[in-house]
């Protein structure tokens, strides 16, 4: 596994690096998209996991085309509306199962269209690993940023076509979903914004991971808020300070999605704050994070 990998798998873990643990134990889940939780995000701590009702919305798994590849997503979306804002949300390394899902549900309930993505599909199925360790490095590093970049861009078109208005989209993502936010950001210039969560921006480069956020930023063509832990093992506040230093010279350089971009760093907040369903998860800063992530979207998108 590479140093990406061995990084992102003990940040997960809220894990120090000196030893790693196998997380093993499984769920009996249930197989279809945006139903049960991934085995590998073990433990899971239930009593705190929101659940959003779907009162008034359409949600459920859709098929997106891509290239004659049928692509499943979860997508949640206010009854009977159209013209619609659109927020892709891009899950963890879990794929999307219920978190993602029900994120999906809390975009919908303040009139987006929101949709989730299987971008691991081709790859494997996340819902089968028990084990994190392997479910980074059999399946997650298998996955090319520039399959995801172009499975985002059906993805736009799909909600463009079905109630959502493109003109109006924006992004965002939790761990691996948050290092697509700011690649995707540099990616399409119909984007109007992004809200990337603990996505990390730097690291060893290979065949699938070309670059990183950090080398694209002077393509950068939405703003980006950035939110992170402080205390986060996997991404250290000197990568944020690097991507920091990065925007500011792209900004000097007339950048004004890279100048436009802010990060808020929570103090002694862990990799997967905002993650409700399993112990990382802190209140304060992922109510925090999520009411700045709203505010986000109004004002740009």
């Amino acid at each position: 596994m590479n140093t990406n990998f061995i990084q992102d798998t003990q940040a997960l873990l809220n894990h120090d690096g000196q030893t790693m643990p196998q997380p093993t134990r499984r769920l009996a889940l249930q197989s279809a998209l945006g139903l049960g939780y991934a085995a590998a995000a073990m433990p899971l701590i239930a009593q705190t996991a929101i659940k959003t009702s779907g009162e008034g919305l359409v949600e459920g798994e859709v098929l997106i085309d891509v290239n004659g590849f049928q692509m499943p997503a979860y997508r949640s979306a206010p009854v009977g509306k159209t013209n619609l804002p659109v927020v892709l949300v891009i899950s963890e390394i879990f794929g999307v199962h219920e978190y993602i899902a029900d994120v999906t549900r809390r975009f919908a309930k303040l009139g987006y269209l929101a949709i989730a993505p299987e971008l691991f599909v081709r790859q494997g199925d996340p819902s089968t690993y028990g084990e994190l360790a392997k479910l980074m490095s059999e399946l997650i590093a298998k996955v090319p940023d520039a399959q995801v970049m172009a499975d985002l861009d059906a993805t736009l078109k799909w909600a463009s076509q079905n109630g959502g208005n493109a003109d109006r989209a924006a992004i965002t993502g939790f761990c691996w979903g948050g290092r697509i936010t700011w690649l995707y950001a540099e990616h399409n210039p119909k984007l109007k914004a992004g809200v990337a969560w603990y996505g990390r921006m730097e690291g060893q480069t290979n065949a699938n991971n070309p670059k990183h956020p950090i080398d694209l930023v002077t393509a950068l063509k939405a703003p980006v808020l950035g939110l992170y832990g402080g205390a986060d093992t996997g991404i250290p506040v000197t990568s944020v300070n690097a991507m920091k230093q990065a925007l500011a010279l792209a900004a000097n350089q007339g950048n004004s999605a890279a100048k436009a971009s802010e990060f808020v760093v929570y103090p002694d907040t862990p990799h997967a704050f905002h993650a409700d369903y399993r112990p990382s998860y802190r209140a304060t800063p992922a109510t925090d994070g999520w009411s700045r992530a709203i505010a986000w979207l109004k004002q740009y998108v």
